[in-house]
């Protein structure tokens, strides 16, 4: 066998890692071992890369300089992971996520570049590669590193400002709603697309591609910054499809199989994700990226809760607990800020030793990205078979006894399916308010990521309970214990 066939074997073993590893991380228990899977086609494609004719030709020309240069390059990037990885909290988990889809984006931007710049130099005759014929308009070339440039770069800027979003950083916590927004992005857009077709025609002048770059850089953030909170789990989702769009588009300037066949996975994937959540929020893809959630509130909360609130103590709420059936807990994205996953299992183990059964119900957007919640509970070794999907839990709440709501907000809150000019009108919520009883663990009455009031903490059958999540479950825990 040749090298190159050896070369295009190994790409072959990566990439049918690769689709295993995606198979296998559709699903928790398989889930880490996928992630190996992934880690291990991802090394083999590199190192397979590594052997690639241009490679060796550099090697060859500069000594050991370029293994040098990647070697450190792993080392450094490889650490920088690992310390990211080791150290983000899980509450940090989505601007982790906005962070590598951004970094992908920008890694194709300047992979297309690097190529421009080598055929460019192979054209004009200055390489040891010797004189070649100029770039071709309208070629597989010229299209695909002008859709690199620009998707990859509305990537990472588009995930910079997610990031900043998720982070709540103070210029980026409230929403663009400048009136002239989508004038703004349509001329912005327009333009991107002429600078495109363009360097398309003229693949030879390079500054045609820096033009575009910087053009879909600004739209990248253009088009995010209106977006809100709200619709955070959708535009990771998107975001993620991009990236893998952009690596995609990468592959093919520089024919690399394996970066297209990995690419077009995560790509897809991505799409089907933010169908998915999309669904689950009942939100169309045009609504996200221009109707702005979370950018406006519909309703007074003094009139929603004025009066009518109902605060309990640990120990009130222990005697409600001793005397249930069935108790179904809630977690939000409160429930990670406060890291209280553990806690929680503690006091699903007291009520589980008084014959109490406990089950988990899961909103598909709970947190602030897909399986933020799963991934939180199988931390403190919950028992994936307690974890209830929407769907299979919604039925089953007039006959729970208690529903343990702990820092969600507009996943439960009754406003989508009652009021129907709410911004979240529609949307599928966890039904806790047809629970006998509803206990709601929040600092206070703040609204969630919608910006709206939620009427379940005024409800009747609902006992609010003011306090850090951890620290509450862990006196509740106490207090039933002590009964």
């Amino acid at each position: 066998m040749t090298p190159q066939a050896w070369i295009n074997l190994a790409y072959l073993a990566a990439s049918t890692l690769f689709i295993v590893a995606f198979k296998m991380m559709s699903g928790p228990r398989t889930a880490v071992r996928g992630n190996y899977l992934g880690a291990a086609g991802m090394v083999i494609a590199v190192v397979a890369a590594c052997f690639e004719h241009n490679v060796r030709d550099g090697i060859m020309r500069h000594g050991a300089w370029p293994l040098l240069l990647l070697g450190a390059a792993t080392v450094v990037g490889g650490g920088i992971g690992a310390t990211m990885a080791l150290r983000y909290p899980m509450t940090g988990m989505p601007q982790m996520v906005a962070l590598l889809n951004g970094f992908g984006g920008a890694a194709s931007v300047f992979v297309a570049a690097g190529e421009l710049w080598n055929m460019g130099a192979r054209s004009a005759g200055t390489t040891d590669a010797g004189a070649s014929a100029p770039l071709a308009p309208w070629t597989q070339f010229a299209i695909a590193t002008a859709l690199t440039g620009l998707i990859g770069a509305i990537t990472f800027w588009g995930s910079l400002v997610a990031f900043a979003k998720l982070e709540e950083l103070p210029r980026f916590k409230k929403a663009w709603t400048n009136p002239n927004r989508h004038a703004i992005n349509l001329g912005l857009a327009i333009t991107t697309v002429l600078v495109g077709w363009g360097f398309i025609t003229h693949p030879d002048w390079d500054i045609l591609y820096w033009l575009l770059v910087v053009l879909a850089s600004v739209l990248g953030c253009t088009l995010t910054l209106p977006i809100g909170g709200a619709d955070m789990p959708v535009v990771i989702c998107l975001l993620n499809s991009y990236s893998g769009l952009a690596a995609a588009a990468a592959g093919f300037v520089i024919d690399n199989n394996v970066l297209v066949i990995a690419g077009s996975l995560v790509g897809a994937s991505g799409l089907i994700l933010t169908a998915i959540m999309c669904q689950a929020m009942n939100r169309s893809l045009v609504g996200v990226l221009f109707g702005g959630l979370g950018t406006t509130t519909t309703a007074n909360a003094d009139d929603v809760y004025a009066g009518k609130v109902k605060s309990a103590s640990a120990e009130e709420i222990a005697m409600v607990l001793e005397n249930a059936d069935r108790v179904v807990i809630v977690p939000g994205y409160g429930l990670a800020v406060a890291q209280a996953q553990h806690a929680v299992r503690e006091l699903a183990n007291a009520l589980e030793k008084r014959g109490i059964t406990v089950e988990y119900a899961i909103h598909p957007v709970a947190g602030r990205m897909p399986g933020h919640m799963n991934v939180l509970l199988a931390e403190a070794d919950i028992p994936y078979e307690k974890l209830r999907e929407m769907d299979d839990i919604n039925p089953t709440f007039p006959e729970t006894d208690v529903a343990i709501v702990i820092g969600a907000n507009d996943v439960v809150n009754p406003a989508a399916r009652t009021d129907p000019t709410s911004p979240i009108a529609g949307m599928p919520i966890l039904d806790v308010d047809k629970a006998k009883t509803v206990v709601v663990v929040k600092r206070s009455l703040s609204p969630g990521f919608a910006g709206i009031p939620n009427p379940l903490f005024a409800a009747d059958n609902t006992l609010m309970y003011f306090a850090d999540g951890k620290k509450a479950i862990l006196d509740l825990t106490a207090a039933l214990q002590q009964g």
